[in-house]
């Protein structure tokens, strides 16, 4: 390929960063998926033999429908896609589909429910999760930070804004640890707007060097990736460069359209991530 040819990233043609009409009520069509293995194939990662189990959490904070006489009921809405899906879903698109509710006139929270599962899950390729929580149920959020260690306050000098997996390194003793920043920022690969979360290391082998973590975490600052991509391309460069036993990673992404965007990529089933959402979300 010609170092100047754009690399084919699965979302060339969709909403996001077009001007589009809003639909307000229901229209399925709108979603967008996109190919996770055109992403995969730069990993060197095989769809039959993935590396990691996990799922991306979507949390959406502006959801509306109208109930069968008329009046608006809001909820929020919680989604879990599967790694092993086939296809992500485009974000802005998501984002569209959920408005198409606004003026829909549903029967019940379970229609709307049901409708979204079905809807998500043929857009993934994969069974999607779906929980919604009507606001006036009095639905509760819990927020905290990872149970680990911020380095954050790291005195360091950084240089490097594109992934720099070689400044990864695990030289120390057998440890079983959770590292974190909240420094994380990459971009929308098709917008170039920023994305900003925490991310989460948490892993059992050989101690990871924390000044060199940082610096390949701070490293996506100037990435243009979707947040999916960006924990499977740093759990892959850990698993490459410092070969935990054990190894999950995850991000917390603050909110955009509101929807906010929380992937989570384990070595093995049974690997958790923290259940507290970031402050910033």
């Amino acid at each position: 390929m010609n170092p100047d040819t754009p690399r084919r990233h699965g979302a060339e043609t969709s909403p996001l960063g077009q001007a589009v009409a809003y639909r307000d009520t229901y229209a399925p069509e709108l979603l967008f998926p996109i190919a996770r293995q055109l992403k995969r194939d730069e990993l060197g990662l095989h769809a039959d033999a993935l590396p990691f189990v996990g799922e991306d959490l979507w949390n959406a904070y502006e959801l509306s429908w109208l109930d069968a006489r008329g009046k608006p009921v809001v909820a929020l809405g919680e989604f879990r896609v599967p790694a092993a899906s086939p296809r992500l879903i485009e974000s802005k698109s998501l984002k569209l589909y959920l408005n198409s509710f606004n003026q829909q006139r549903c029967a019940s929270v379970e229609e709307v429910r049901a409708t979204i599962a079905r809807d998500l899950s043929a857009a993934a390729g994969g069974a999607v999760a779906v929980v919604l929580r009507p606001l006036h149920e009095h639905p509760a959020r819990r927020f905290g930070y990872p149970e680990g260690v911020c380095l954050d306050a790291l005195e360091i000098d950084i240089e490097c804004y594109q992934p720099c997996p070689e400044t990864l390194r695990a030289e120390g003793p057998e440890v079983e640890e959770t590292l974190y920043s909240h420094l994380l920022k990459s971009n929308c690969l098709v917008t170039g707007q920023p994305d900003w979360g925490t991310l989460v290391v948490r892993y059992r082998g050989a101690a990871i060097d924390r000044e060199g973590l940082l610096r390949y975490m701070v490293s996506f600052r100037g990435h243009n990736e979707f947040h999916e991509q960006c924990v499977e391309r740093v759990f892959c460069d850990l698993m490459a460069r410092c070969k935990p036993q054990e190894l999950a990673v995850w991000a917390r992404y603050t909110r955009r359209g509101g929807l906010d965007i929380n992937p989570f990529r384990a070595s093995r089933a049974g690997l958790r991530a923290d259940e507290a959402m970031e402050v910033r979300q």
